[in-house]
């Protein structure tokens, strides 16, 4: 069962999967939706089925009798995906509004849903008193993706504030997991595609609730300055090279080398305030942005000699003749 695909190349047309194809559910099935209303960007062709599992236990006997030969993509806020124009063949499986709730646990951690918004998080901890996870209000996307990328900001990242995870495997089983099990890393995690996450266990330490209301309204202001954030983006493009490391070779600033700010594929744009954002003007496909950013990529290889990695997850199939 394969969870999603960054394979650009146009695939043969496999027929469409229809709710008459899977398991009965009692969570929600719909239809031919097209994903651009379901990502960031605003683009992407259909999804043959998404899937709104009513809770673990839903999701978990749906991939226990899901055929195996049918792909499976999970997709979360949409807010760091890039769905191609041809759509995604298979399901594509929404941890909805059942997957969002957040709670204090104990004294010092917050459980929260793997459907529940980053921003949500760091709102809930700061209320709570709990410091240490200001940074999720710098990470516009959901728990379940900032758990799959290790999503970080700020000088932090999910993993610095990890106690344990709830997950659902491809064939069904219902784990729970500690953070050394994930293999955890800059903007990655080993376990990305052997689970679908459900829930994070995060821990914070006791904190004035002003003092951490004023480091959130000072990421607040650092994003509102310094990224496009009003446009729509996928948030950051690429990794940086140097990694987490402070001292390392940042993207935007070989991107900027390569003389790639400003330009431009169709009404896709790499931003002017901020060279490691594509914005979508309003007009752009996929494949407009896409190929932006594979130039951006080839400039910056000819430039300085690095081969920058996509931070933009890639889904679904590239259009014939795009």
């Amino acid at each position: 069962m394969s969870m999603h695909a960054n394979n650009p190349k146009p695939q043969t047309p496999r027929a469409r999967i229809r709710p008459a194809d899977l398991p009965e559910v009692r969570g929600k099935y719909i239809t031919e939706q097209s994903l651009s209303g379901l990502t960031w960007f605003r683009v992407g062709g259909d999804a043959d089925v998404i899937y709104l599992p009513a809770d673990a236990d839903d999701l978990s006997a749906f991939l226990k009798n899901l055929a195996t030969d049918i792909p499976v993509t999970v997709l979360g806020a949409g807010s760091n995906t890039l769905a191609r124009d041809a759509g995604v063949r298979g399901v594509v499986i929404r941890l909805g509004r059942s997957f969002a709730d957040i709670a204090r646990e104990g004294e010092t951690d917050i459980r929260a849903g793997a459907g529940a918004l980053d921003v949500r998080v760091a709102a809930m901890a700061g209320d709570a008193g709990l410091s240490g996870l200001e940074f999720f209000s710098g990470i516009p996307g959901s728990v379940g993706g900032a758990l799959a990328m290790n999503a970080g900001a700020y000088g932090r990242e999910t993993a610095d504030v990890l106690v344990r995870v709830e997950a659902v495997t491809l064939d069904g089983e219902k784990r729970e997991l500690t953070p050394d099990a994930l293999n955890l890393g800059y903007r990655t995690n080993g376990y990305r595609d052997r689970v679908i996450y459900t829930a994070a266990v995060l821990r914070g330490l006791p904190a004035d609730q002003n003092t951490i209301k004023t480091q959130m309204d000072e990421i607040a202001d650092k994003r509102g300055t310094s990224q496009p954030v009003k446009s729509r983006t996928g948030g950051s493009t690429f990794k940086n090279p140097g990694g987490a490391s402070p001292d390392g070779p940042k993207a935007w600033k070989l991107i900027d080398a390569a003389g790639c700010r400003g330009l431009r594929v169709g009404d896709a744009q790499v931003s002017d305030l901020h060279c490691n954002f594509l914005i979508n003007h309003g007009k752009a496909s996929a494949a407009n942005i896409e190929t932006l950013g594979e130039t951006v990529r080839q400039r910056v290889l000819e430039t300085s000699d690095i081969d920058l990695d996509w931070e933009i997850r890639r889904i679904g199939e590239v259009a014939h003749g795009a």
